[in-house]
């Protein structure tokens, strides 16, 4: 079977080829009971090329549109004139203009899609725009002024197609080809029986069908709707994106979907722009537009070129826009309707469980072709032998019917249509759950393939450590100073006293952050690290927004993980430019050639002092503080034209950030090792910084090796294949190093690779990885786009309960199909033999339709929806290409048939005679009491498939309450059958002792499992290098 299954159904997680999943519906073939809702979860060839083709339109669009502006720009240049273009009348609103706004929302969208900056400057240009939208720069979009604006200028949201009614997924259940045939032989059923024994008693195998079907569709439409409700919650969190805005003249946070027309935004790295806007203001703006016009080209946007697209990304730079255009009149409006077209890409498991359900339903049509002709070639022998061949009535015809139903019946259990579907519940089940432990999975394979990983390569900052930064230590004049908050302010400013103007002025000028005062508190909207900074220049006493009035900020370099500074050039107001800059210290070190002394004063920085701070730097960062160095340069030469030079620096400060680990972090470190997961960290940080925090969360250990980026890019590929396995820590990285290490992790080593990442640049990385994992908090929305899952709370714990949950999918998935395919073989070899030997089926039609319910959606709901527990994270991962079916299940399958079977069997041949009925309803009591013993059976064979090795199975049962539930609901309802539904089911009320023998030949499968897992089998699961693998087998309770 598992050749079968790598043949034709293996697909990767990430990054398949559209001839894959094409392969795998083509082999599929013709054995699917129900197509619409067995693939519909799987997406659409014909939908998705249709989407593409929308897609491609469009950005070519655009692309034309950014040519022609281009073509213009130049033609003006050299002198020539624009054609003057028809003009198109807009008129606004008497609302409109009574509020004070002068452009059309129209207009304003045509402006910006056609990039027309002629028109954008008849109108008075950006400033221009502002009055006309009515907005002051300062203050932004008055919250009065909300609800009009949404009337006049619309939503920032984007067309959605409506979510389907409960009702269609009740229609959708009834597509089923078994369902619809049984429904036409009931009927036909009904026909005959009334005519032949009259009223009501003809109805009853007709009526008892249908009402099998519908229950069967009433159940499955419900478990579907839930399904789909969870992921629609879940495909509303992955919308939830917010971006700064200056409203009421105050910088706040508001989700994208409320931004409206004459909102300032604040545009800063990694950013996604929200809406169709003009620039104000910035500095190096790079946008990359490639999501929208398919140009790789990144675009730089500045006052003359001031056109920002929605949808497009901020590469580099920051910068102030005035939104112009929102929702569906934008281009990324129109674009979003395409890009969801086709639905999401099927899981590698999905995939596999479809091959599965394939190679059984083949055989269970074989089955029941082969029941049929026995059952009808033996009813003909037995009419010829009764020279009854030629006298055929009403009896004889319902007689065939019932057996071509028992026949689909058979199909109807032996297609397991819901191992697929299984997999779909058990991620949306998991999915939700890690929705509430803080984990947003945006690709169901990556729930999934985090049960396999086998390293996570993790940030430092906020993953590790609390992201709560604060300054605790600075080194200035050659001092080393410990801060200590409030209580150590007056010490410090007095031993800084002649570096204090200096030092504020670096802190406050050089940042993007900004100090927020309302209503007598002070906050600060930024990253930590510029936080921490702002917080230690408030201590000292410095007045945020005096410095920033004082001073006019000419040029602007934003930290990025590459340049690993930040550097603003300002106009000093007595004249001159100075330049400050931030960043890692060997790097802003280098950059220097004086420093500041106990004075004040600059001074030349000697080889001798260079060292000693290279020291100071050592030293702060082997107490896992990171370091930055804080300089400034006058620049007295003109020519410079505004280039922020890169050397010629004079060294302010040395500053330590403390950023503490985070609580639980080493117990999660210590979980991974033990469930054979390499933990690495790549980080940008000092190598000290790096292993001093590695040390204390038990990530680098006596033999791990600990390696600097520029060392590890520069080494030949064998050196790299040799240095790779004993990495635990990588310092001083570049994204590109992450990169490599992951591309090298994944196809020389064959591991399965979870990422960690938060910047812009880290995208590439979270893109190769098995698993990109971005944070929610510290991640830029780029780096989020990247990812598979989004770690809300920025947590490494979080991302270890991903791969707790991710385990537990795969081992419930496993534990559903060995329930799935125990009672297939039972159901299929007790009709079969039954039907060859006696010429009669012992389960009828309806109540095999009860019995795969039992194994379907209510196994599914049982077994696929179970919460992890701790023994998950004491065995080693699956490794890539272990097969899903392993040695442990058939052992489990083969034994719990082979009791079945007996026990079964021996009822239907001998059970009369063993249970000392006589009498007329003598056989009707037998087949109620097989009936009865084969699903009491099932219900404690689910309770053995809790899991395939240990013994004890009890364990955790009575915290999941869906199991629970499940157990009660299917007693409940196989009372309710046999004890008062019998003329639909073919059954009989029973006494208490056969009830209590029912129970009792269930409840035996137990002790039968129990010997069963005794049955040592061969393992050939792959453990990594130097994993000692826990005891398995009986031993194990």
């Amino acid at each position: 079977m598992e050749s079968y299954l790598h043949k034709d159904f293996k697909i990767q997680p990430k990054h398949r080829s559209p001839e894959a999943s094409r392969n795998w519906k083509k082999a599929v073939g013709l054995i699917v009971k129900n197509r619409a809702r067995r693939f519909r979860h799987v997406p659409d060839p014909d939908k998705r090329a249709e989407g593409e083709r929308k897609k491609k339109e469009i950005q070519e669009k655009i692309r034309v549109a950014l040519y022609v502006q281009k073509a213009a720009l130049t033609f003006i240049e050299a002198g020539g004139s624009q054609p003057v273009t028809d003009q198109v009348e807009y008129k606004l609103s008497e609302e409109a203009e009574k509020e004070g706004f002068s452009i059309h929302p129209d207009e304003l969208a045509s402006i910006i899609r056609s990039h027309d900056i002629k028109v954008l400057k008849r109108h008075g240009g950006v400033y221009g725009i502002l009055i006309k939208v009515s907005v002051v720069l300062d203050e932004g979009v008055r919250s009065s002024s909300i609800p009009t604006r949404q009337n006049v200028y619309g939503l920032n949201r984007y067309t959605e197609k409506p979510p389907r009614s409960f009702l269609v997924f009740v229609w959708e259940a009834l597509q089923d080809l078994t369902l619809i045939i049984l429904m036409v032989c009931a009927v036909v059923s009904i026909g005959v029986g009334l005519a032949t024994d009259g009223w009501p008693e003809g109805m009853y195998d007709g009526v008892g069908i249908l009402l099998s079907i519908a229950l069967v569709v009433l159940v499955t439409a419900i478990s579907d709707y839930r399904q789909s409700m969870q992921f629609k919650d879940l495909d509303r969190e992955k919308k939830k994106i917010f971006i700064q805005v200056t409203r009421d003249g105050k910088r706040q946070k508001v989700s994208i979907y409320d931004l409206l027309v004459g909102d300032i935004v604040h545009l800063a790295v990694g950013d996604l722009v929200p809406a169709d806007g003009l620039f104000i203001s910035g500095y190096s703006l790079l946008i990359d537009e490639s999501s929208l016009s398919g140009e790789s080209e990144p675009v730089n946007v500045y006052e003359e070129k001031p056109f920002l697209l929605s949808g497009t990304k901020v590469q580099d730079g920051s910068g102030k826009m005035l939104v112009t255009t929102v929702g569906m009149r934008t281009e990324w409006g129109k674009l979003m309707e395409t890009l969801s077209e086709g639905g999401e890409d099927e899981t590698p498991l999905q995939v596999k469980l479809n091959g599965v359900a394939t190679i059984i339903g083949k055989i269970g049509l074989a089955f029941a072709v082969v029941t049929f002709l026995v059952l009808t070639v033996r009813y003909l022998v037995e009419k010829a032998l009764s020279n009854e061949i030629t006298d055929w009535s009403s009896t004889d015809a319902v007689t065939l019917l019932n057996y071509f139903a028992i026949a689909v019946t058979i199909i109807v259990v032996a297609v397991p249509e819901g191992l697929p579907l299984a997999v779909t519940l058990s991620l949306a089940f998991a999915m939700k759950k890690l929705m509430n432990d803080k984990a947003l999975v945006r690709h169901l394979s990556a729930c999934e393939t985090m049960g396999s990983a086998s390293c996570i390569c993790t940030d430092k900052t906020g993953t590790l450590t609390t992201n709560h930064m604060v300054v605790t230590k600075i080194w200035i004049g050659d001092k080393s100073i410990n801060v200590k908050g409030n209580e150590s302010k007056d010490v410090v400013k007095s031993e800084i006293s002649g570096a204090l103007d200096i030092l504020l002025q670096v802190i406050f000028q050089n940042t993007s952050s900004e100090v927020i005062k309302d209503e007598g508190k002070t906050s600060i909207l930024g990253t930590p690290t510029e936080s921490a900074l702002l917080e230690f220049g408030l201590l000292l006493g410095g007045d945020f927004d005096a410095l920033r009035r004082e001073f006019k900020i000419i040029k602007m370099e934003p930290f990025n993980s590459v340049r690993k500074k930040m550097s603003v050039l300002i106009a000093h107001p007595d004249g001159g430019i100075r330049a400050f800059c931030k960043g890692a210290s060997e790097i802003v070190l280098g950059m220097c050639n004086k420093v500041i002394d106990c004075n004040g004063e600059s001074v030349d920085l000697s080889q001798k002092e260079a060292n000693n701070i290279t020291d100071v730097i050592n030293s702060f960062a082997s107490e896992a503080l990171r370091t930055l160095c804080l300089a400034f340069k006058d620049i007295h030469d003109s020519s410079i034209n505004n280039d922020i030079p890169n050397d010629g620096y004079t060294l302010i400060a040395v500053v330590g950030i403390k950023d503490p680990v985070r609580p639980g972090v080493k117990e999660a470190v210590q979980t991974c090792l033990a469930a054979g997961i390499t933990v690495r960290m790549v980080t940008g940080d000092n190598i000290n910084t790096a292993k001093a925090i590695a040390r204390e969360c038990g990530i680098l250990t006596e033999d791990g090796l600990a390696i600097e980026g520029p060392e590890f890019r520069n080494m030949s590929p064998a050196d790299m294949k040799a240095v790779i396995p004993r990495i635990q820590v990588m310092a001083r990285s570049l994204p590109l190093d992450k990169h490599t290490l992951v591309k090298n992790l994944r196809n020389t080593f064959q591991e399965v690779v979870a990422v960690t990442g938060d910047g812009t640049n880290d995208a590439p990385a979270l893109h190769e990885a098995d698993i990109g994992l971005a944070m929610g908090i510290a991640g830029t929305e780029v780096a989020k786009e990247s990812a598979d899952v989004i770690v809300l709370d920025d947590n490494f714990s979080t991302v270890v309960n991903v791969a707790r949950w991710g385990r537990s999918v795969y081992i419930n998935i496993q534990k559903f199909v060995q329930f799935q395919l125990t009672v297939n073989v039972v159901a299929l070899m007790i009709n079969f033999v039954s039907a060859c030997v006696s010429g009669d089926a012992p389960l009828t039609a309806v109540q095999l339709l009860w019995v795969n319910m039992i194994m379907d959606t209510l196994g599914a709901l049982a077994l696929a929806t179970e919460p992890p527990n701790e023994g998950l994270m004491k065995r080693p991962p699956v490794s890539r290409g272990t097969s899903f079916i392993t040695r442990p299940m058939w052992r489990n399958i083969i034994g719990q048939s082979i009791y079945q079977l007996a026990v079964l069997g021996v009822l239907d041949f001998r059970g009369t005679q063993l249970l000392g009925l006589t009498g007329s309803d003598a056989t009707d009591i037998l087949d109620t009491v097989i009936f009865n013993a084969f699903v009491f059976c099932q219900v404690f064979n689910q309770i053995n498939s809790r899991d395939i090795e240990k013994i004890n199975i009890f364990r955790g049962m009575f915290d999941s309450w869906v199991f629970l539930g499940v157990m009660v609901c299917t007693v409940g309802f196989q009372i309710v059958l046999v004890e008062f539904l019998g003329a639909f089911a073919s059954t009989v009320p029973l006494s208490w002792q056969l009830w209590l023998l029912c129970i009792i030949l269930g409840l035996i499968s137990m002790p039968v499992a129990v010997v069963v897992k005794c049955i040592p089998v061969e393992s050939k699961v792959k453990t990594p290098d130097g994993y000692e693998a826990i005891p398995d087998g009986p031993g194990l309770v």
